[in-house]
């Protein structure tokens, strides 16, 4: 007869607080703390060598916290809101305990907008209904209300592991007086004043279960309080009822979550030693590593390490960066190409013990969307890497191609192994390999992006490429696309190079990344980015290549007609452009026009470059414009008109993708300092907010059919920001009573509000917040410096915080050579200091914006992070978030499903800053619906 299966759930959350409360500080040999780090592998060290001494688990998980949100927060906002946040030198040690775990080889599970509690109860009653045994480790009494011993059914009991007792049905009798299905009951009146939940004023546990004893369950109770004979407890009950209920729904479990994990993929075996040992040696954990060399399955009590961890208080000092351990120099005649599937599964088991990978994908072209699949290399260790072929061979169908493996024998084998949540994977811009490995099916998670981490942690010192890391961080020079591909006519399709150089160049990058990981990854914590990495910018990778996956429709014919409006329209202003000059010239000819504005009409001001020729750029343009000369405003407005043309109405119709039907735009998570997504083939940040001219392009971006777009807009977020930012009570008065804010400022610095003054405070208020200097400011508004620099000043004293943002600001920049977002997103400023003018106040006008921008920047992060799991959480899986552009995301849905997605959508992005940020001011979403994205304004 077989062994019935026996499910254990460890509350692994309630572990975290009890390690770091038990042991004191510590710190691994690199100065990062891991003093709870260290007391939950050896809390996790004795359950499994407990639990394989007594009659164990045949399955088991651990189970945490995803973060302090949940849905329960949605409910009662002010669920948990009496929680301290955690201690500062605990928040780095979080993702090293899902390392710890990890590295036991143990399910590690977690899932955003629930609760551990609501997981295990999930994955309890799914082990009940197919008749297995639970066991819940843990002593939090809100889990009893799942304890059951029918006489002949499954059981589900408690593992108290400090006491080292069961909890069963008489514990839960002792405890709270009822059987188990009444414990929310009990909980409900009595209130939690650890998750601050209300309950009843005045009712303790001994009073609780006094009621339920009698009246039964908790609405009787309530019910009953009108019967009850006059007393304070009466006059609770009544007055306090709509609190016990809605109690009673923030006690209850959750039960039917959806499951990370299948029942089956919990199936427990062995401790492989290898991966533990890296991590115990890693973390400088000796005395538990001495034990494993010796032969010693995990257990035992913890106790402090032998040596390697040392107390908090001697951390190294002086520069933070840590040093790598030693490392084989790279060596590409050492790297394998896998051409057969013994070797592949030999890399793929490899891969399995040790926990983590680094893989790279080649492609027949940069498309991540269409590019077709050449090739996929992983690393296991410094030096140990291979390449696996699958795509190699001449273009011609005829053309010989070398032995690789069928690409379904090859993905089947890699996609188990990078979907395998117990191997960490790493890459150098994993959004890419992402959409490359998800046309074949292949899911890669959990995973850690060096680009990512680079960009956490050095925003603004230098550029975050594989190769230029590499020669920074490693001093190592790697093998250039042009050196194994060639260049101009004579380039070759990665599908052509042969095996060996395909092998040294693929395997090189996953080397490469992998030496890259270990240090970045040691940084992070040490140097304050585990912060924005993990919340911000790490989960981002996967919801962005959904998004460049999905595409967005566009009017192929609308675009037509307009691209010849345009050229109707260019052409008109060149014959007006022409007669203002007196003789027909190319107007797009740098040399030509400054010809034509000095030399010819005389004009003053102007500057010649090094090669003689007259400047004929924006900013010379626009000063032209402001003496008010007519040809300079046609000339902007001409070139604004070309560059749309070329841009946009020709340059979509070639973009639309042969295969998809769709427009696929490119972001880059690192392309502006200050983290905002940039975006490319198109370019959709260039396109004209206010302008009609923006408005028609917009219209040429479409809903599919039955479906609508939806526009979800941050209002004046910057402004919000900085009223938050800078404490500025007028500023936040006026955004929380909803009041126009430009003609809150237009009172305040001209004494009344009409159409020009509303103008000008609008103009005031974005610019001052970009530093504007009062020439700058006099451009704008057309006004003399001196009546700038008058109006700056009144700024500065009617909203006094402002100028104290930004002259601490500065300071603090100059001092440290950054500055920081609110989710603590550094942005480096190596030239504040520069002796050149211009350079130096170029820095200090971004310092000031900095921080405003890039929180800006980490919000609209934040809700696109949540929005495809609250999306599916309401029932809208068909709603699709297509492109974020600005402070604006766009999305496409059902028609019938609109008005339903655009609440969903405005409550995850008004909340995005919390639970980690409390802002001030209330974030305000603009929501709007069209069959085009113009329409959708």
């Amino acid at each position: 007869m077989s062994q019935k299966n026996h499910l254990y759930l460890v509350d692994g959350s309630s572990y975290i607080f009890r390690a770091y409360h038990r042991l004191p500080p510590l710190t691994n040999p690199n100065g990062v703390p891991v003093g709870a780090v260290y007391g939950y592998t050896t809390m996790l060290w004795k359950l499994a060598k407990d639990l394989h001494d007594a009659d164990g688990p045949t399955h088991l998980a651990v189970i945490l916290d995803h973060s302090s949100q949940s849905f329960r927060n949605e409910i009662y906002d002010q669920y948990k809101a009496n929680r301290p946040e955690p201690p500062e030198d605990l928040r780095p040690q979080f993702p090293l305990i899902r390392d710890a775990t990890r590295a036991f080889s143990l399910p590690c599970i977690e899932m955003e907008g629930f609760e551990a509690d609501d997981l295990i109860a999930s994955y309890a009653e799914a082990a009940v209904r197919e008749g297995w045994d639970v066991t819940i480790v843990s002593s939090d009494k809100d889990l009893m209300q799942l304890i059951r011993e029918p006489a002949d059914g499954p059981h589900v009991d408690m593992l108290d592991t400090m006491k080292n007792v069961r909890l069963g049905i008489d514990a839960v009798h002792e405890k709270f007086g009822v059987s188990p299905d009444l414990v929310g009951d009990v909980l409900a009146l009595m209130g939690d004043s650890v998750d601050n939940v209300p309950g009843v004023r005045g009712v303790g546990p001994k009073t609780a279960t006094k009621l339920i004893q009698e009246y039964g369950n908790l609405t009787a109770a309530l019910d009953g309080a009108e019967t009850m004979k006059a007393s304070k407890l009466r006059e609770n009950l009544i007055e306090h009822r709509a609190m016990a209920e809605l109690s009673r729904v923030l006690v209850d479990l959750k039960r039917d979550c959806p499951l990370p994990d299948t029942l089956d993929s919990l199936k427990l075996g062995a401790i492989p030693p290898a991966p533990l040992k890296l991590f115990l040696d890693e973390h400088g954990f000796r005395s538990l590593s001495a034990k494993l060399d010796n032969g010693v399955a995990p257990g035992g009590p913890p106790t402090l390490p032998s040596a390697g961890a040392t107390p908090a208080a001697a951390a190294p000092t002086g520069p933070t960066t840590p040093v790598l351990p030693a490392m084989p120099a790279i060596d590409r005649a050492a790297y394998e190409c896998v051409t057969d599937l013994d070797a592949l599964d030999r890399w793929v088991a490899a891969a399995k013990a040790a926990h983590v990978v680094a893989i790279d994908t080649e492609t027949a072209s940069l498309d991540s969307v269409t590019g077709e699949l050449v090739g996929v290399s992983m690393a296991i260790a410094p030096g140990q890497a291979c390449y696996i072929p699958l795509g190699h061979g001449g273009t011609d169908m005829f053309a010989e191609k070398p032995d690789q493996i069928a690409m379904a024998d090859a993905v089947a084998r890699i996609g188990a192994l990078f979907a395998d949540d117990a191997v960490l994977k790493v890459g150098h811009n994993l959004k890419y390999d992402i959409g490359v490995l998800a046309q074949h099916g292949v899911r890669v998670a959990p995973y850690d992006d060096t680009l990512l981490m680079s960009f956490a942690l050095d925003a603004g010192q230098h550029g975050h490429g594989l190769d230029e890391l590499a020669k920074l961080h490693l001093d190592h020079v790697c093998l250039s696309f042009k050196e194994v591909c060639g260049t101009g006519k004579a380039q070759i399709s990665f599908a052509e190079v042969p095996l060996a150089r395909a092998t040294e160049y693929a395997a090189e990058d996953a080397d490469v990344a992998l030496r890259l990981w270990r240090l970045l990854k040691l940084r992070l914590p040490l140097e304050g980015g585990t912060r924005v990495y993990e919340m911000v910018d790490r989960p981002l990778a996967g919801v962005v290549e959904t998004m460049e996956r999905a595409g967005i429709m566009v009017d192929r014919d609308y675009l037509a007609r307009l691209s010849g409006e345009f050229a109707q329209e260019m052409a008109r202003m060149e014959t007006a452009i022409h007669a203002e000059a007196g003789q027909p010239f190319t107007i797009g000819s740098p040399k030509q026009l400054g010809e034509i504005l000095f030399d010819k009409l005389g004009l003053k001001g102007g500057r010649k470059g090094k090669s003689g020729d007259w400047s004929t750029d924006q900013n010379e343009l626009e000063r032209l414009e402001r003496d008010g000369v007519p040809i300079a405003r046609m000339i902007l407005e001409w070139r604004q008109l070309a560059k749309l043309k070329s841009t946009y109405t020709d340059a979509l119709q070639q973009q639309i993708n042969a295969k998809t039907g769709r427009v696929h735009t490119s972001y880059s998570l690192v392309g502006a300092q200050t983290g905002r997504l940039s975006s490319t083939d198109p370019n959709l940040q260039n396109i004209p907010i206010r302008s009609e001219v923006g408005r028609q392009i917009r219209d040429a971006f479409i809903a599919a059919p039955g479906h609508v777009l939806i526009a979800a807009d941050y209002s004046q977020i910057e402004l919000r920001l900085a009223a938050h930012m800078a404490d500025v009570p007028e500023l936040k008065e006026a955004f929380a009573q909803g009041q126009d804010i430009h003609a809150a400022t237009a009172i305040e610095l001209f004494g009344e509000v009409n159409r020009d003054t509303r103008a000008k405070a609008k103009t005031v208020n974005f610019s001052i917040l970009y530093g504007i200097s009062r020439w700058g400011l006099a451009g704008r508004l057309e006004i003399t410096p001196d009546e700038a620099q008058a109006l700056i000043s009144r700024y500065f004293e009617r909203f006094p915080g402002i100028s104290d943002y930004i002259q601490g600001t500065l300071e603090r920049a100059r001092e440290r050579g950054y500055t920081e977002t609110l989710f603590g997103r550094k942005t480096w400023f190596p030239r504040i200091k520069a002796a050149n003018q211009n350079e130096r106040q170029g820095s200090e006008r971004a310092a000031i914006n900095a921080p405003i921008q890039g929180t800006s920047a980490d919000l609209i992060k934040r809700a696109m992070t949540r929005m495809p799991v609250a999306l599916a959480d309401a029932g809208l899986d068909e709603v699709k978030m297509l492109l974020q552009v600005h402070d604006e995301l766009v999305f496409e849905a059902p028609e019938d499903k609109a008005e339903a997605a655009g609440a969903v959508i405005r409550r995850v992005m008004a909340a995005a800053a919390e639970p980690v940020l409390t802002l001030s001011v209330p974030l305000e979403v603009e929501v709007g619906t069209g069959k085009s994205w113009g329409d959708a304004h």
